[in-house]
C-alpha cells in the first residue's frame, strides 16, 4: 500500500513539474515620459531576461518574469540671459533622461485557443541608477543621479502571446502610465510598449 502511494505521489509531483515551464526572452522598448502633463521625446532600447510560466489548467496560467530594461527620454529648452535691458538667446541646452530598471511583471494569462492567449498584470520596476545628462550647443557633460524618482515603480499592463511550435513565442504588451514616478513635486509618469521573441525550455 505505502508502495501504491509512493508511486502516486510521484506520478503527481512529475505532473506538477510539466505544468510549469521556463524560458528566455529579449526584445524593444519604446518608452514615453510625461513631465508636469508635458510628453518628452521617447527613448528606444532593449529588454532582456527570464520568464517562468505555471499552467492552472488548459486556459488559464500565472506568468512571472525577470527582466532588464531603461525607460526615459530627451527634451530640449532655451537657455537665456538678461544682457543689459534685453533677454539674448544663448542656445539651447539637451536633457537626456536614463531609468535603467530591473522589472518584475506578474500576470494572468488567458488562452482564447492554443496558440493564442492574452495577459493582464501588473510590472514592478526597480530603478537602478536614474541619471540625467545635459548637452549645450553640441558639448555633453554628465549631471548626475536623479534623486527624486522612486526606487520603486508600479505599471500595469495588458499584453497578448502567440506560441509557435518550435518552442519560440512572440510578445507584445503595452504598460500603461497610471501612477507617478517621482517621490514629490509635479508629477512625472512614464508608459511603455514592449514586443520581442522567447523561448521557452520543455
Amino acid at each position: 500500500m505505502k508502495k501504491l502511494l509512493s508511486i502516486r505521489a510521484l506520478g503527481f509531483l512529475a505532473t506538477s513539474h510539466a505544468q510549469t515551464t521556463f524560458g528566455v526572452q529579449a526584445g524593444y522598448n519604446l518608452s514615453t515620459i510625461k513631465l508636469l502633463d508635458e510628453n518628452i521625446d521617447s527613448k528606444s532600447y532593449f529588454y532582456v531576461g527570464g520568464i517562468v510560466e505555471h499552467n492552472i489548467n488548459d486556459k488559464f496560467s500565472v506568468q512571472g518574469e525577470l527582466l532588464y530594461t531603461e525607460l526615459g527620454g530627451k527634451f530640449s529648452y532655451e537657455i537665456t540671459s538678461l544682457v543689459g535691458n534685453e533677454i539674448v538667446t544663448m542656445g539651447t541646452q539637451t536633457a537626456n533622461v536614463h531609468l535603467p530598471q530591473l522589472q518584475i511583471p506578474i500576470s494572468a494569462k488567458y488562452y482564447i485557443t492554443m496558440p493564442f492567449s492574452v495577459s493582464a498584470g501588473l510590472n514592478f520596476g526597480i530603478n537602478l541608477n536614474p541619471n540625467v545628462k545635459y548637452s549645450f550647443q553640441g558639448e555633453s557633460f554628465y549631471d548626475g543621479k536623479i534623486d527624486n524618482i522612486s526606487t520603486l515603480n508600479v505599471f500595469p499592463f495588458l499584453g497578448t502571446a502567440y506560441q509557435f511550435p518550435n518552442n519560440l513565442f512572440l510578445d507584445a504588451r503595452y504598460n500603461f502610465n497610471f501612477f507617478s514616478m517621482n517621490k514629490e513635486g509635479g508629477s512625472t509618469k512614464a508608459s511603455f510598449f514592449q514586443v520581442g521573441l522567447g523561448y521557452r525550455f520543455k
